[in-house]
């Protein structure tokens, strides 16, 4: 049985999916899904359900069943301000986690994020200690600080899970997001707008390096996470932080104009004003460097961008979003 944290989430939903299509019995952990994320679940296979608050409780009574932990369940919101709560939630839940793999020796493969790099002054390497970096917010702190403690434990020999890897997620865009409302990928957003108005709504740039549109991000398929965790777990001996990413920096205006395609609708795009406390926190590039899990073998080659939303915003991933709103 594998354990999904965040199981009703969007990676979380997506993993439990691709697992039970392998035969794989599933313990989803979570919340107590609402309505908007119980739909992510429709069709899934054998699984169990333990709410998020309870599952630490449970742990010494699930190591002879668990073959192994994907944490994916943490505040995921980029503009959360109380540090308690994101200590509490992504760092020392995550914690009391890796201690129980590393005590019963059990895989253990958790969500880092691509906001530990911060503005990228100091780019997008996964071979740059996490002690360098600065992220531009709590979130991505919270996340940064777990890397840190995991290497520190690592480095002075503590126990360690039998296999693990953080893996430190770009721009993720996918089916079973709708959920996510304001944090939702900008597939979705988009998807919406153009079936609401018939056009898009972009922010004007904030730095003269980049045009309006031009903002560049690493845009990768939830799948091709999926396909990176994965391989991680298929090859316990490589451990380490690493990149979740397709390598390549494709615009927003990109991105747009293949929602436009996937939805047959001619493009319409209107440039708005960044609001100011966002404009201090932006990315207006994210490029990730994927060679060091490539160089470790997991050779698979990206989506496009232009696949990926196709495939997002197919007939079958999108009539479970339509029902769920209505």
């Amino acid at each position: 049985m594998i354990a999904i944290t965040g199981a009703a989430g969007f990676i979380g939903s997506n993993l439990a999916h691709r697992l039970s299509r392998l035969g794989h019995d599933l313990l989803l952990v979570d919340d107590p899904p609402t309505a908007a994320k119980a739909v992510n679940w429709a069709g899934l296979g054998r699984f169990q359900f333990i709410p998020l608050d309870q599952f630490l409780g449970d742990l010494p009574d699930l190591d002879r069943s668990v073959e192994a932990v994907f944490h994916l369940g943490a505040c995921s919101s980029t503009t959360e301000t109380d540090w308690s709560y994101l200590l509490r939630n992504n760092v020392e839940y995550t914690r009391r986690l890796w201690e129980w793999c590393a005590e019963v020796g059990l895989p253990f493969y958790y969500a880092s994020s691509a906001a530990t790099y911060g503005d990228g002054s100091q780019g997008f390497s996964d071979h740059t200690p996490p002690t360098e970096l600065r992220p531009l917010n709590l979130y991505g702190k919270s996340k940064n600080d777990f890397d840190v403690w995991a290497l520190a434990e690592v480095a002075k020999g503590a126990p360690e899970p039998a296999g693990w890897a953080g893996l430190k997620f770009f721009n993720v865009y996918g089916p079973r997001e709708r959920h996510k409302g304001k944090m939702a990928s900008v597939v979705w957003h988009a998807r919406r707008q153009i079936l609401e108005t018939g056009e898009v709504r972009l922010f004007r740039s904030n730095d003269p390096t980049y045009p309006d549109g031009g903002q560049r991000r690493d845009f990768v398929f939830v799948e091709d996470c999926i396909d990176h965790m994965l391989w991680l777990w298929e090859h316990p001996d490589t451990t380490g932080v690493y990149n979740s990413g397709t390598g390549v920096a494709r615009t927003f205006q990109d991105l747009v104009l293949a929602v436009f395609a996937a939805l047959e609708r001619e493009p319409r795009i209107q440039f708005i004003d960044m609001p100011a406390e966002l404009g201090k926190q932006y990315q207006n590039y994210t490029q990730a460097e994927m060679s060091k899990l490539r160089d470790a073998g997991c050779s698979k080659p990206a989506t496009t961008l232009e696949e990926g939303v196709r495939r997002t915003l197919s007939p079958e991933n999108t009539v479970s979003e339509t029902q769920n709103a209505l």
